[in-house]
């Protein structure tokens, strides 16, 4: 199976002719607006969901040593405490964050080819705010959740990707200042 698997894999498109170029000279210093950009063109484009990314983790194995682990979650805002999303603190990724509290989030929106990485280290954010992000819920019914918790992650780098059909993709990689990084 895995021959066939693989050139099967192979036989798949990769990316597209017509996707948007990207000069990172022309970008916003601030990356917050740039990924603020790109998700409204993103939202434009009729990308699904694309506040959702996902989230890597590193928790301790008990017998095989660390373990990264990923899932996908939904972006609840960027302000001065960093990017905001929302778990339970007794979830995998609750205790993976409790144990080691830096991530990763990766968006990605393949109608435009492009990806945004941000990575640093999380926080928990206030029992109030995490309170009001629980009722904020599309889902919310008026009860509490005493496990919801809302975390922020500080970027220390962030890493604008934007593909190309001819191989010369762009990558943007910033500090949390816009300042580029090597």
């Amino acid at each position: 199976m895995s021959e066939t698997f693989r050139k099967f894999l192979r036989t798949l498109p990769d990316f597209p002719s017509d996707l948007p170029g990207f000069d990172p000279d022309s970008a916003p210093q601030d990356p917050a607006l740039l990924f603020k950009q790109w998700l409204d063109e993103a939202l434009d484009s009729g990308e699904r969901q694309p506040h959702a990314f996902s989230l890597a983790t590193v928790g301790g194995g008990a017998d095989s040593g660390p373990q990264p682990s990923s899932r996908m979650l939904i972006l609840k805002n960027i302000d001065d405490d960093g990017w905001h999303f929302a778990t339970s603190r007794t979830s995998r990724k609750g205790r993976e964050l409790a144990e080691s509290p830096r991530a990763a989030m990766n968006f990605y929106w393949p109608g435009l080819g492009r990806q945004v990485r941000v990575v640093g280290p999380v926080s928990e954010l206030s029992a109030e705010a995490s309170a009001v992000d629980w009722h904020e819920r599309p889902r919310a019914d008026g009860s509490d959740n005493p496990h919801w918790q809302l975390y922020a992650l500080q970027p220390t780098e962030i890493e604008f990707w934007q593909a190309s059909n001819d191989g010369q993709h762009v990558r943007h990689r910033v500090g949390p200042d816009g300042q580029a990084l090597g």
